[in-house]
């Protein structure tokens, strides 16, 4: 199951906050592919091969001996439909855009956050990303 972070979902929220009646409606982007492409796996990041945070990032997950899926969004076929998605869920910038057990994490900042606290590690391991 995908969730859709708290930002994403307070934009669309707050469209029609204090509306009654609306005559017209809004459609939420699709999420199909990035759902797709996260199901199954425990640890995926969606990256583009000219940005030092995803390479950081993608470091940093690795340096557990975790093996994440990574998706350059620069090379990947669908990349810019996947970009759009991403967004949707709230991912600004789009990338690193980082998936553990098939929830969205976040970027750069929430993952470092979660390592600096010892939250990162836990995580892994719940997910089976990583084992003791």
């Amino acid at each position: 199951m995908l969730s859709i972070s708290c930002e994403a979902h307070e934009r669309y929220c707050s469209i029609f906050q204090g509306k009654k009646n609306l005559s017209f409606s809004v459609s939420i982007p699709k999420m199909a592919t990035v759902t797709a492409l996260v199901n199954e796996r425990s640890v995926v990041i969606f990256s583009k091969t000219s940005c030092c945070m995803c390479h950081t990032i993608q470091t940093l997950i690795s340096s557990f001996g975790a093996n994440p899926t990574v998706y350059e969004l620069d090379k990947h076929p669908k990349g810019q439909q996947l970009e759009k998605e991403l967004k949707g869920l709230g991912c600004k910038p789009s990338v690193p855009a980082v998936f553990i057990g098939q929830q969205l994490i976040g970027g750069a900042n929430e993952i470092m956050t979660l390592h600096l606290k010892g939250q990162l590690v836990p995580l892994l391991l719940r997910s089976n990303a990583i084992w003791v």
